[in-house]
């Protein structure tokens, strides 16, 4: 069965009309190069001193702040781990980012999420490694939101989404 609300797109998560975008965050929360860089950029100066405040975050972990400037509400800032060959605990922080991603999403009444690829940049983690922990949680948390939006920087990542997607 074909997952209903779960989507892959090629696209910018900054210009997303989503409730919550999920950043893919490092530990100071305050900006940096990808991904994270981008959001910050296209939110404002306001995110970085809202992000300041929340004194940083864990491997693993998640913080949520206000959109500022960007068509979403919320964004949340998922530290994924760093990858050591797989033996160090990185799929189980990996699974938390997710789970701590759709838990805050949820406090928050949104109904429509999307996600850029945690930890498969800088971070070095597995494409599709990655992306099965990703659909895996996506599709436990498919009941609580109308939309949820695996949102790629590249087409070999949207397959590796679209072909996970397709099978049971």
């Amino acid at each position: 069965m074909k997952d209903q609300s779960i989507e892959v797109l090629t696209a910018d998560i900054t210009t997303l009309d989503v409730d919550v975008i999920v950043n893919a965050a490092n530990t100071s929360l305050l900006g940096g190069g990808g991904v994270d860089g981008a959001v910050h950029r296209a939110a404002g100066p306001e995110l970085r001193e809202a992000c300041r405040r929340l004194g940083g975050c864990e491997r693993g972990d998640a913080k949520i702040t206000a959109g500022f400037k960007l068509p979403a509400k919320w964004v949340v800032h998922a530290v994924g781990p760093i990858w050591h060959g797989g033996d160090s605990g990185e799929p189980a922080q990996l699974r938390n980012c997710y789970r701590r991603a759709f838990e805050l999403a949820k406090n928050r009444q949104a109904g429509s999420i999307a996600f850029s690829c945690i930890s498969t940049g800088v971070y070095g983690y597995p494409r599709r490694a990655a992306a099965e922990i990703a659909v895996s949680e996506m599709r436990a948390n498919e009941p609580a939101f109308e939309r949820i939006v695996a949102c790629c920087f590249d087409d070999e990542n949207a397959q590796i989404y679209q072909q996970l997607l397709s099978s049971p």
